[in-house]
């Protein structure tokens, strides 16, 4: 039984590891499929979560005025899932589309480390403390990722593994370059490049009123790259969903 229990366990993992390649991998080789996917997921879990959620919080906060009725919170569900998933898609496009294949291709390494590292998390919450993955990992774990994601794109540039902004590179781009009528993966790569842009501006003036390190850690957390952890957040919970099932069903 012994050696069934870790081969089962060595199997989970491995099916865990393969599920965070293949969806590091599908954003990387088909990013308008896999945002148009990516919203999709998001808005048809999110109808079901944000409606559960909110017959719990509109009595919290409204006491016995507001009823949680059907089709109260049906209505406003289905619009916050919408927003989110809306949001979620246009997160995963700019975060994988683009021209620079290398830079892509770190982008998707570190999309897949912070999706283990999120899907880590969750397993480890629902063992120790019997949370339930997809409701903790859809409403709590975003922020948290997404800073994640936003440091270790911070650390990518400057170890020059993503190439560093110059904005009279990004000028000259924009004025002799760029087409009147740009592909979505110009306008990506235009954008992260503006991102880069504003995010040394941001620690470059902080740096005048504080630390370097610690302007440099402000300039991480009001990054755009932050928002990637609604959609690390979505394949992390859905990882650690699995998870969890196939070791109820194996161990």
């Amino acid at each position: 039984m012994a050696v069934l229990r870790i081969f089962a366990n060595a199997l989970i993992m491995a099916a865990e590891i393969a599920a965070v390649i293949g969806v590091a991998a599908f954003g990387f080789h088909y990013p308008f499929i896999f945002a148009a996917v990516t919203a999709g997921l998001s808005f048809v879990l999110g109808l079901n979560l944000e409606t559960a959620r909110l017959r719990y919080e509109l009595p919290f906060y409204f006491g016995g005025l507001i009823k949680p009725s059907l089709v109260l919170t049906g209505l406003v569900g289905f619009v916050e899932a919408l927003f989110k998933g809306v949001l979620a898609g246009v997160a995963a496009l700019f975060t994988f589309s683009g021209t620079n294949t290398d830079r892509l291709f770190w982008v998707a390494v570190l999309f897949g480390v912070c999706i283990y590292a999120g899907a880590g998390a969750l397993r480890l919450l629902s063992m120790r403390g019997e949370a339930l993955p997809m409701r903790w990992g859809y409403f709590r774990l975003a922020p948290l990722l997404g800073l994640l994601f936003s440091a270790g794109v911070a650390l990518l540039a400057a170890a020059a593994v993503i190439p560093p902004a110059d904005v009279a590179d990004i000028g000259w781009k924009i004025i002799f370059e760029l087409p009147p009528q740009p592909s979505i993966e110009q306008v990506s790569e235009l954008f992260f490049q503006i991102k880069q842009a504003f995010d040394d501006f941001i620690v470059t003036v902080l740096s005048a009123v504080m630390d370097e390190q610690w302007a440099r850690i402000a300039g991480i957390l009001v990054s755009v790259n932050v928002l990637s952890g609604f959609v690390i957040a979505l394949y992390a919970a859905l990882i650690a969903t699995g998870v969890r099932r196939a070791e109820d069903a194996l161990l």
